[in-house]
């Protein structure tokens, strides 16, 4: 997979093998340098061989290493917690050796975004309520459904309302309930005073969820 330019991120468990790339020069004596040196102790990391990236929880150093396991280079990201975490270090990877400490933690984190969409579709789309069999009608609810997720994702940002799906759907209810009301008890409310109660109306019970 990594000879056709698709690479791997992801992390490593916290007690993986991996060495330090030797520095050592070739002499031009007989026999090639060593390979490596030595195997890195994350709890005494060399820091000499790391570069550090600001974070606002803990500290986080970069550098490129060779992985036992995959037998090749990969880039990794160390990050080590606040006091008080359970967890001494984490440690993150890319078999894209030229990306940095910090690309490889960020893009790490941007597969939970990936993740929440699947949640909310579960949780609010009706993700998983296709009783269909058919590959192109299970193809078309799926789609819809994250569609409908990222349409609400869009209704939110357009309304400066935080993001939730249960808090657009209270949103959206609200405020055909409000309409409705007025239009069923045939009132006509002064648009001055509507105004101002519209939107605190129709976040009533957004702002709570």
């Amino acid at each position: 997979m990594c000879e056709n330019d698709f690479h791997v991120i992801s992390r490593f468990r916290n007690d993986v093998i991996l060495y330090y790339p030797t520095l050592e020069q070739k002499t031009g004596k007989r026999g090639h340098p060593k390979w490596f040196d030595g195997r890195i102790d994350f709890a005494n990391l060399d820091l000499t061989r790391c570069k550090e990236y600001e974070v606002n929880k803990g500290k986080l150093y970069g550098l490129r290493v060779y992985a036992k396991a995959l037998k090749r280079y990969v880039s990794l990201a160390v990050w080590y917690p606040m006091d008080g975490r359970t967890d001494k270090w984490q440690l993150y990877f890319s078999t894209d050796d030229s990306m940095d400490g910090r690309e490889v933690l960020d893009y790490y984190r941007t597969r939970f975004q990936l993740e929440f969409c699947f949640r909310d579709g579960k949780q609010h789309a009706g993700i998983t309520n296709c009783q269909s069999t058919d590959f192109r009608k299970l193809d078309f609810h799926f789609n819809a459904s994250l569609a409908a997720v990222n349409l609400a994702k869009a209704a939110c940002k357009r309304l400066g309302i935080a993001y939730s799906i249960s808090s657009c759907k209270s949103f959206i209810h609200n405020a055909y309930m409000l309409e409705r009301f007025i239009c069923v008890f045939g009132i006509n409310p002064d648009p001055q005073v509507i105004d101002k109660l519209f939107k605190e109306l129709i976040l009533f019970t957004a702002r709570a969820a």
